[in-house]
């Protein structure tokens, strides 16, 4: 690995999807999240089911803490997407950790590019070794609803 942004200390890092609190991160997306709002708990708990689930929680309570998933083909691409940190805990380095150790977790399976879209984090991805696309002419884009 890497050298990783530390995790704020009282707080672990795990790619286990068991840990994940679903209701607890439908709840953050479906009404904080503007990608997300208004998603229906069997959409978010479908998506989960397809995707690599990444957490950070409190070390004591175990309490979720922030949230990010991987849609990947585990060979050649990932989509890096849903990154939530709860807002009562943002601002101490929860995201900036959360998606460096998701990006290594990713980068173990060989990948080649690992996408993201965000409206407003440019410069967390960005310290993190995410760039702009540098051919965006070369993406599309099908909306479906």
């Amino acid at each position: 690995m890497t050298d990783l942004p530390p995790l704020p200390e009282g707080y672990e890092f795990s790619a286990d999807p068991a840990r994940v609190d679903a209701a607890r991160v439908h709840h953050w997306l479906s009404t904080d999240a503007y990608w997300a709002l208004g998603r229906t708990r069997d959409r978010h708990d479908a998506a989960m089911a397809g995707s690599l689930n990444f957490g950070v929680y409190d070390a004591v309570t175990g309490a979720q803490a922030a949230y990010a998933r991987a849609v990947t083909d585990r060979a050649t691409f990932g989509w890096l997407c849903d990154v939530y940190v709860d807002p009562a805990v943002r601002g101490e380095g929860i995201g900036v950790a959360l998606v460096a150790r998701a990006r290594e977790e990713l980068r173990a399976f060989g990948l080649r590019r690992i996408l993201l879209a965000t409206h407003d984090a440019h410069g967390v991805y960005a310290r993190l070794g995410f760039e702009p696309l540098e051919r965006p002419d070369h993406w599309m884009a099908l909306q479906l609803g």
